[in-house]
């Protein structure tokens, strides 16, 4: 297209957009960025795109401008076990890994796909858990899939699909899991669209890990052909909340074009080739075939008693932030320990029983979980983070009229606060961000 905005002010939106969405955009793609500019303008009933796109340098985008501008500037192409070695290495060698480090432990499983586009690779995970893990029943397992753009997320929560997104799959594959729709569509299984819990998050903007948007101690984060979108100190800092977001242990899978070793330096590279896979924490050597005896040493001095974890709990003057310490690292037993000690102190903070509900949720307890963030809605009616968690897993129990009614709750409760206000509770999440993830859930199927 001919271009119809200067190249000083393409620049300077440019970095606008950068800057809020974290979308890179060097001067050889400013024509896609003028062709989005136009997209979305059009969609939003603005007629002078200039004047606007200079707005958009002054100016903090609103949710709608975000959404609009999300929707013209991603794309959305993907498709189901794309790359195919990517998702054998997974069910033979990534998630027997991770099985095993839990083996004595809980039986648990945290996995998120960031930058789930239309959701054909969350999906994916989720059938290779249900070939690669004979007992997954017995596991609790969470699969989280984000993305920037709603209309994405939209189509993802119907898990209608056409037969491109099927492009190299064996059709005896896509008929075990999918049924043919009378318009000649496939729907993805209702036992394998429960397992996975879409949402809406900016990478760039949003904060993470925190326990408001179930970002934390997870065990494998899919991030494939996202930080390409990214440059500079943005990417940086998405890598770096990432990292925070894995438990030790945890494992980061990107695109093979998106590994570097600078880049990914905080990690260590996990040897499985032609994967650009990295761990959190030291690297596991390899077992030694017949070792030698070693030396025995000298008698040491005995240590000092290690202090039980509870407690050094006990010892804290502030429980509840112990305790989202404690379930941002994943160890959910003693998260759950903290705040009851919290509750202990003071039965009648809404924080409290809104903090438990979260935990015992992330511990697949729903019932128990529903009953704390009952008890921090009666305790606050006006508690907003309560009222989005409530409905989030209400909407995980199939009880979707309900969930509509938590959400519209909500809604009506942001409507009179201020876009950049941080909501309590949230660890950073403002009302506008809350907004925006709102239509995905209320729309999301039962």
């Amino acid at each position: 297209m001919t271009s119809s905005l200067e190249a000083e002010l393409l620049a300077a939106v440019s970095e606008s957009i950068e800057a809020q969405l974290g979308l890179h955009y060097p001067p050889e793609r400013w024509a896609d960025l003028e062709r989005g500019l136009h997209g979305a303008a059009a969609e939003l009933g603005i007629e002078c795109v200039e004047k606007w796109a200079r707005d958009l340098v002054l100016a903090k985008l609103d949710p709608r401008q975000v959404d609009a501008l999300a929707g013209h500037l991603t794309i959305g192409e993907t498709y189901f076990f794309r790359d195919p070695a990517v998702f054998e290495a997974l069910a033979l060698q990534i998630l027997p890994a991770l099985v095993e480090d839990r083996r004595g432990r809980a039986k648990r499983l945290r996995i998120w796909s960031a930058g789930c586009c239309t959701g054909e690779e969350p999906y994916s995970i989720a059938m290779a858990l249900r070939q690669a893990i004979p007992d997954l029943a017995d596991w609790q397992v969470t699969i989280l899939a984000t993305d920037l753009n709603p209309r994405f997320l939209h189509k993802a929560t119907a898990g209608v699909y056409g037969q491109w997104s099927f492009r190299g799959v064996p059709d005896a594959t896509r008929d075990a899991w999918f049924r043919r729709t009378p318009e000649g569509r496939f729907e993805i299984q209702p036992a394998i669209r429960k397992m996975v819990t879409f949402a809406c998050l900016n990478l760039v903007e949003d904060v993470y890990p925190a326990l408001a948007n179930h970002t934390n101690a997870m065990d494998l984060i899919f991030c494939r052909n996202v930080l390409m979108y990214f440059s500079g100190e943005q990417l940086r800092k998405v890598v770096a909340n990432l990292h925070r977001s894995l438990v030790e242990g945890g494992r980061l899978l990107v695109s093979a074009t998106e590994a570097s070793r600078e880049l990914f330096g905080a990690f260590s590279p996990a040897e499985i080739p032609g994967i650009a896979l990295y761990r959190k924490g030291a690297p596991v050597p390899p077992p030694k075939i017949a070792p030698e005896p070693l030396p025995v040493p000298a008698p040491l001095p005995e240590p000092a008693p290690r202090q039980p974890v509870a407690a050094g709990l006990a010892a804290s003057p502030d429980h509840a932030a112990d305790a989202r310490c404690l379930a941002n690292e994943g160890r959910l037993d003693e998260a759950l320990t903290a705040c009851d000690r919290a509750l202990a102190a003071d039965r009648l903070v809404a924080a409290h029983h809104y903090l438990r509900g979260v935990i015992l949720q992330e511990q697949s307890a729903p019932e128990e979980a529903i009953a704390a963030l009952q008890r921090a809605l009666y305790l606050d009616d006006g508690f907003v983070m309560a009222h989005f968690a409530l409905g989030h897993l209400m909407l995980r129990q199939s009880r979707s009229r309900e969930a509509a009614r938590c959400f519209a709750n909500a809604h009506s409760l942001l409507r009179s606060c201020a876009p950049e206000a941080v909501l309590p509770e949230s660890e950073g999440i403002t009302v506008g961000r809350l907004l925006a993830m709102l239509p995905s859930l209320e729309e999301a199927p039962a």
